[in-house]
């Protein structure tokens, strides 16, 4: 779909988007005197290319060579952002990138990340935060009145953090405490790299040590391992840290607040990466181990499990393996749809998910099926999947998901629809049933799900599934455009 600014989205049909994620965040330090070999900009960049799935609205990256930083950020595509002759340019020792979707501050170049703000000792911070701040108005407030322009609520921080001369540190110390929502945050000076985690740990955020002499901070553990990096631990809750030397002792951790774990749940099901680890789990393994506590749960006679490709695949292995019933692929993805410059026609969007996928005819044809996917939001896709698996001639069509009932919205970083656009506060298991025309329905219990992950459930925050959010939201810190009045 065209946006604004003249590119194009990676959706189909924005009325039917999968849960966004807030954002990937990507941090890294190394020597100066290794700063030509390690090319870190290049490293930011392969670090983001491996947390897009997080962000598709914008990317940017902000280097330093020890002097001064300069950024780099449009919107688009980490792909789409930045080219070789641009990577050239962002020489330096240090960098911090991001990639975007916006849930405080619209979808705009002015609010892509990371953000910059000058210091009064002439210096500069830029920074890229992963979240959703709940008190930005209260933050906000404290901004005297030339610093009242931000937009966001990552703009709101900066102007914050850069408040101490040269010392983001000390400002650091006074702002996090009192910052509530969920915020992982990798920043920067000219000279030090910095990352602060929520006391809560909605979002991930982990340490990595690059070739025994650098060290990276990212959203998930796969950017690690994609620039090579070899993961040392996570980034605790309330923790912020320091790094400017390649020693251990060169990462200074600091307590900002008492740690209360509340990590997303949603992480497990749709949000991180099947090849990453969340304290300490793979995130395959659980989705795998959903997917044979999903069978035991809401057995059927079936003569094929399928996935909704990709987001099911775990999920429909392990219901295989649990159920006995042969997995196999049913429905083929087009892995270039998210990548293409041209626009949807009218009769192709009203073409819907054929665009996205085809059936494999001749394996579904006449048979019975059990179609696994990760959660149902608005409940668009599931219906047209399984039209469209009727069309191709499947005997019945039994969905399952490999997740409990969305039925509240999110406000620490992911964008749900609010509650009457989620087809799970608006109906009972069975009006979905009907709504998507499925033979039957059946979706993982909360507690088989936090079974899964291996995490205790005071530990988890649970809020889109059961209502229950860890940091209280008020109702004037709510919405996208709350620092915009005048956007509708």
């Amino acid at each position: 779909m065209p946006l604004r600014y003249g590119r194009l989205s990676h959706d189909l049909d924005p009325t039917d988007r999968a849960p966004q994620d807030a954002c990937g965040v990507f941090g890294v330090w190394v020597p100066p005197e290794q700063a030509s070999r390690a090319e870190v900009g290049k490293l930011a960049y392969y670090g983001l290319y491996a947390l897009q799935h997080r962000g598709q609205e914008s990317a940017g990256i902000s280097v330093s060579d020890g002097s001064r930083i300069v950024v780099y950020k449009d919107m688009g595509l980490v792909a789409q952002v930045f080219d070789e002759s641009v990577l050239s340019t962002l020489r330096g020792h240090l960098a911090v990138g991001h990639c975007r979707y916006s849930t405080t501050g619209a979808s705009t170049w002015e609010n892509a990340q990371p953000t910059f703000r000058s210091t009064g000792d002439g210096g500069g911070l830029a920074l890229a935060h992963n979240g959703n701040l709940i008190n930005t108005p209260e933050l906000a407030a404290r901004l005297d009145a030339r610093e009242r322009t931000a937009t966001s609520d990552t703009d709101v921080l900066s102007a914050l953090l850069a408040t101490r001369d040269g010392d983001p540190m000390a400002a650091a110390r006074e702002i996090l405490p009192v910052t509530r929502g969920a915020f992982s945050l990798v920043f920067m000076n000219e000279t030090t790299l910095y990352a602060a985690r929520d006391p809560e740990g909605v979002r991930p955020l982990v340490l990595g040590r690059w070739e025994d002499q650098g060290w990276v901070v990212a959203s998930e553990t796969a950017a690690l391992d994609i620039v090579g990096a070899r993961f040392v631990r996570e980034i605790e809750p309330g923790e912020l840290l320091a790094i400017d030397g390649p020693g251990v002792e060169d990462v200074r951790s600091e307590r900002f607040a008492e740690p209360r774990p509340k990590g997303c749940l949603f992480e497990y099901v749709y949000l991180a990466r099947p090849d990453t680890s969340i304290a300490g789990r793979s995130v395959q393994a659980t989705r795998v181990e959903v997917g044979r506590r999903l069978a035991r749960e809401h057995p059927v006679e079936a003569d094929l499990v399928i996935p909704t490709p990709e987001s099911g695949t775990p999920a429909a292995i392990g219901y295989a393996e649990a159920s006995g019933i042969p997995y196999g692929q049913g429905l083929v993805k087009n892995s270039y749809v998210g990548r293409t410059f041209i626009q949807p026609s009218q009769t192709i969007r009203q073409l819907g998910i054929r665009l996205k996928l085809n059936p494999l005819r001749e394996a579904i044809e006449g048979k019975r099926l059990v179609v696994v996917d990760d959660s149902i939001v608005r409940g668009n896709t599931q219906r047209q999947v399984v039209a469209l698996l009727r069309e191709a001639g499947a005997a019945e069509v039994h969905v399952r998901i490999s997740s409990p009932p969305v039925s509240w919205p999110c406000f620490y970083g992911i964008d749900f629809a609010t509650r009457q656009e989620l087809i799970a506060g608006r109906l009972d298991v069975e009006g979905i049933r009907d709504s998507i025309n499925a033979d039957s329905l059946g979706f993982i219990a909360l507690d088989e799900l936090i079974a899964a992950s291996s995490i205790p459930k005071d530990r988890l925050c649970r809020a889109c599934f059961d209502g229950e959010y860890p940091i209280p939201v008020e109702e004037n810190a709510r919405g996208k455009h709350l620092l915009e009045p005048s956007r509708p």
